[in-house]
């Protein structure tokens, strides 16, 4: 019989509904049910693609003994981490404090009011089940400690959230400590940074070629370039279908953990894309194009939106997809195909993985090799693929995410301008669309959709950031004003419900569900922080209408981040990205033209440094500010190039315009 989470538009929670547990919601209902049994309550936060949380569900919420502990002794709550980012931070702050990690599941014990007393993550089926039992003794037999203990926490998450510290502004000083900080930790043998565990560092890499972009530094570029190609040729990269996978469990990028988000495949499309834009480098070009691809074939829905994640695990077993044995190769391809995408792929008898299985890895160059070469790989990777089809394949998170639907607008937009993607250019405006359709109510983001139908979360400050970018990376590639008034309506919901009131933001809304603190996290994880997005679209909003408001208070939202930026740059990048655009102007570019096609729109957005702005189309074009008093010259396409509203003389020539663009470092 389904529980109360048989309603539920997350995919995550929905995996939930059969257990034997009683789960609810998070809700108020929840808290004052477990006040009416004088109860605690069990917090379990995870997500759909999260194999430990499959594991613990199968382990123990599935089972019923320990169904009826939990049950007995407590009022069991389930949240989706990715639809209630602000729950899932509270209560990993909490975590963090009481045990120095954390990760998913998490698991935390609390007060009737919310207040946490005990905190962990994983935990095997027999540790779960002396624990409910150690905890409901506790709680009968220890009350007095146990609260206490709860205030403690709460005193120490208040602590952890605090705003208003120390502050830097942006300099070129800063940015270069950054980037010498990041080089320290570079892997000069595989690429990336640190060790195993290995995440693919999008944000620290879109930094180093604006770095490379504003200062000349060959070194920055070098970093990406040979990340990128490592991470490419890695098993982090499905050598098969495109995308990349959440992090590599080694530090040579060969054997991920293989769930695949939205997130990760937008920042790193973006990265590729502009890779290619520097470099001409074929391998960035491939893997740009088929991440892209990946993106709208594998994670578009129905009803319009991309899809959270694929999962790791198909059939209850991780990786089950995508390895491979020689003699399954062979099984597939034939004897001489087999041996030969063996050799390429590097599929032993010993195996990579388990079971003496080979996740594929691109272990020869041949992207630049004989023709012949590249159409049989390029047929061996399709054979392979539909042999690969009829194993057990992934389950999906069909939810839409704002803020990774906003990244992924920016990355598609990006991508169809500068490699002429119609594909992508099409979808990047269908998916804004969608977010100002379905995920806009009464002036407010909603955090999620399923089935094309907005959830009931709040957007959190990094919807906002996001989607308002993704808006103004629209208005700059159709000219369309109707992007650049939903942005500034985004953007002012930013600064009146989110600003701390000292140049900062909280990750919530003034008006939001009161939590035990209200997060205010300023670090670029998995994805850019809420603070570093809205520096994002408030400079790039300042540049396209010249409303200095706007850059006056991104500056200042920087500068609370200087410090993070200049000490720890690997958990800064995206703001990092941001001081960089800011600190080069940025360019603002205005195309004056009756022809969008025109050469020199073409070069206006492929060699216009990373940050800057610009739009095409023709003369003061009703509500696009930045082709206001911009005129044909004796009837051919202009181009204004600008700096902090500062222009130079107006081009007509696609060659003039490229050379102006190319700047020496000490210009910028």
């Amino acid at each position: 019989m389904a529980n109360r989470l048989a309603d539920a538009t997350s995919p995550y929670l929905l995996q939930h509904r059969d257990n034997p547990v009683d789960w609810w919601p998070w809700s108020p209902e929840a808290f004052a049910e477990a006040r009416r049994r004088d109860v605690p309550v069990l917090i379990s936060v995870g997500y759909a693609a999260c194999h430990w949380c499959h594991v613990m569900a199968h382990e123990s919420f599935e089972d019923e003994s320990i169904a009826a502990l939990l049950n007995d002794g407590f009022v069991a709550i389930k949240v989706d981490r990715e639809e209630r980012p602000d729950v899932d931070a509270v209560y990993m702050t909490a975590t963090q404090a009481m045990t120095g990690q954390g990760g998913w599941p998490m698991t935390v014990f609390a007060t009737p009011d919310g207040d946490p007393f005990f905190c962990g993550t994983y935990f095997p089926k027999q540790s779960f089940a002396h624990l409910l039992g150690s905890v409901a003794t506790a709680w009968r037999e220890q009350r007095e400690e146990v609260l206490t203990q709860g205030a403690a926490v709460v005193q120490a998450v208040g602590g952890a959230q605090l705003v208003g510290g120390p502050t830097a502004p942006i300099s070129a000083e800063l940015l270069g400590a950054a980037v010498v900080g990041l080089f320290k930790d570079h892997d000069q043998t595989y690429g990336g940074f640190g060790g195993a565990p290995k995440f693919p560092p999008h944000m620290n890499l879109l930094f180093l070629l604006r770095h490379h972009e504003r200062t000349g530094s060959a070194e920055a570029l070098e970093t990406v370039r040979h990340t990128c190609e490592q991470m490419a040729r890695g098993g982090l990269y499905d050598q098969l279908a495109g995308g990349f996978a959440r992090y590599s469990v080694d530090a040579t990028w060969t054997v991920p953990h293989f769930e695949k988000m939205l997130y990760d495949n937008a920042l790193l499309l973006r990265v590729y894309t502009q890779l290619w834009r520097l470099t001409g480098d074929v391998i960035a070009r491939r893997v740009a194009d088929e991440t892209a691809a990946f993106l709208l074939r594998d994670l578009g829905t129905g009803p319009g939106g991309l899809a959270s994640a694929l999962d790791a695990d198909a059939a209850g077993v991780e990786g089950s997809t995508y390895a491979w044995t020689p003699a399954e190769l062979v099984g597939a391809l034939g004897e001489e195909d087999g041996r030969w995408a063996a050799d390429l792929f590097r599929v032993t008898p010993a195996g990579t993985f388990e079971h003496g299985r080979s996740v594929l890895i691109l272990a020869r160059d041949i992207d630049e090799a004989d023709p012949t070469l590249i159409a049989r790989w390029q047929d061996v990777r399709r054979r392979l693929l539909t042999a690969r089809a009829a194993r057990p394949q992934p389950a999906r998170d069909d939810k839409v995410v704002a803020s990774w639907n906003g990244l992924a607008v920016t990355a598609l937009a990006e991508h169809g301008v500068l490699t002429g993607s119609a594909a992508s250019r099409a979808a990047a405006i269908d998916l804004a669309g969608v977010l100002a359709v379905r995920h806009l109510v009464d002036g407010r983001l909603r955090r999620v959709s399923r089935d094309g139908v907005a959830g009931e979360p709040a957007g959190v400050l990094e919807d906002y950031g996001c989607v308002a970018e993704a808006f103004l990376t629209v208005h700059q590639i159709t000219a369309d004003p109707r992007w650049l008034g939903l942005a500034k309506q985004l953007l002012d919901v930013a600064l009146n419900h989110f600003g701390t009131g000292q140049g900062g933001f909280y990750d919530t809304a003034d008006d939001a569900e009161k939590l035990l603190t209200r997060p205010a996290d300023p670090t670029d994880n998995a994805t850019p922080s809420g603070a570093s997005s809205v520096c994002a679209a408030l400079i790039a909003y300042a540049a396209l209408t010249a409303e200095t408001s706007y850059r006056e208070a991104a500056d200042a939202a920087l500068a609370t981040l200087g410090p993070l930026i200049e000490g720890h740059p690997r958990f800064a990048g995206y703001a990092a990205t941001v001081a960089e655009a800011a600190l080069a102007g940025p360019y603002e570019i205005a195309v004056a033209t009756t022809d969008p096609a025109d050469p020199l729109a073409e070069t206006a957005f492929r060699h216009a440094p990373g940050g800057s702005v610009v739009v095409v189309g023709e003369p003061d074009r009703p509500g696009v500010p930045l082709l206001a008093d911009r005129p044909l010259l004796d009837g051919h396409a202009t181009a204004y190039v600008c700096r902090g509203f500062v222009c130079d003389r107006p081009l007509t020539e696609p060659a003039d315009l490229a050379t102006r663009l190319f700047q020496p470092s000490t210009e910028r």
